[in-house]
């Protein structure tokens, strides 16, 4: 007989209590950046955890070391977390060393957040300092706050001061992530500027020390969208602290493919899905969005193209949506089919007029090749009926 469910059984908190949805890139990957440290034979900046040398090796892998690893030596491989450009990453980690702030530029889906991340986890060892840039950010997320309570009550004091990511990697010695900065209105960015220049934060209301000054090591790297520079674009002054690097959309296919199967394969191993998506899958993936971004087929048909833009990310979306399908509602073998299902929630996003040009490549391109090949067949049906 099945057990009843009663309120006291739904509301029992979970039993693993370190069970998180995402965890951050120096606790996932905390056994690459431990066999990197036990090799890492050169000399670091002050404060960073690792060499630059080391910290490239890191984001760009290609390496196996053997490490000392909970008392047994294991062979590590350092595995690439950065798709594109080498030298990107490598002005990205100069810049980090300098003076000078960081700020990462490309298309929505680009990679640029994820870079950030591992950039900071490899340097600090933290990428938790982080600023969300929003139209509702304030300058106190960015400087420092009070608890007003106790301020009525005791007046201003130190211990009554509520600091900032910025002020706390300050004091550390580490780096801030800001994410989207460009959706902050231009006095909210310009809070940065004294920041960037002075490397210090006054609080004008403690008489005494009242002065926060960095340790070695601060540094800032912020992230834009380049759709959304034309909102609120840096004011000059702040720009000038800044080093721009401009991340490009990928331009190789096999490259493409080769990120959007292994994420693809490591978020179903955080779903704990024993679903695999097959290589032939992922290539029509990526054959749809290339050819959907770019305005021709691999026949050299113009198409056109939406407004919506098709990233790798949004790849990798696509693929998990379709193995979720696969698992649950299918035999737990991803097809062309769930591919077609789930394309139509990623093309069409910003303007309902993409709708036709998502049946036109469809009808036109999918159809014609599905004559001679079961997996576009597949996948037109599919979309044909989401798309309906």
């Amino acid at each position: 007989m099945a057990k009843r469910t009663t309120k006291s059984d739904t509301s029992a908190p979970p039993t693993n209590g370190d069970a998180v949805l995402r965890r951050p890139a120096e606790v996932d990957y905390a056994d690459q950046l431990e066999a990197l440290r036990q090799h890492d034979a050169e000399t670091a900046p002050p404060s960073w955890r690792l060499s630059p040398r080391a910290v490239l090796t890191y984001v760009l892998g290609g390496k196996t070391l053997s490490a000392e690893l909970n008392g047994a030596q294991t062979d590590v491989e350092i595995t690439r977390k950065f798709y594109g450009d080498d030298a990107i990453v490598e002005r990205a980690i100069v810049t980090l060393a300098s003076e000078r702030a960081l700020l990462l530029v490309g298309e929505p889906g680009t990679g640029k957040s994820w870079l950030s991340e591992h950039l900071a986890a490899a340097i600090s060892g933290d990428s938790t300092l982080t600023i969300q840039g929003t139209a509702g950010t304030t300058e106190d997320h960015i400087r420092y706050a009070w608890n007003i309570a106790r301020v009525i009550a005791e007046g201003p004091t130190p211990d009554n001061l509520i600091p900032s990511p910025t002020m706390t990697a300050m004091k550390t010695g580490t780096l801030l992530r800001f994410e989207e900065i460009t959706r902050c209105v231009p006095d909210v960015q310009d809070a940065l500027v004294s920041i960037l220049s002075d490397k210090a934060i006054s609080v004008p209301e403690l008489p005494g020390a009242n002065t926060v000054f960095a340790r070695p090591g601060f540094n800032v790297i912020a992230t834009a969208n380049s759709r959304d520079q034309g909102v609120n674009d840096l004011s000059a002054a702040l720009k000038r602290r800044f080093n721009y690097i401009h991340i490009p959309i990928v331009a190789d296919k096999q490259t493409e493919i080769e990120i959007v199967q292994r994420r693809s394969a490591e978020l179903l191993k955080r779903y704990a899905l024993p679903t695999k998506i097959d290589k032939p899958i992922i290539d029509l993936l990526a054959t749809v969005f290339r050819e959907i971004r770019d305005g021709r087929t691999a026949e050299g048909v113009s198409i056109r193209s939406p407004g919506t833009t098709l990233s790798t990310a949004e790849a990798i979306g696509v693929a998990l949506d379709a193995a979720l399908h696969a698992n649950y509602f299918g035999n737990g073998a991803v097809t062309p089919a769930d591919i077609g299902r789930h394309l139509v929630g990623s093309v069409v996003k910003e303007d309902l007029a993409d709708l036709a040009i998502l049946k036109e490549y469809v009808t036109l391109v999918a159809r014609k090749r599905g004559a001679s090949d079961k997996a576009w067949q597949a996948f037109h049906d599919s979309a044909m009926v989401a798309l309906s």
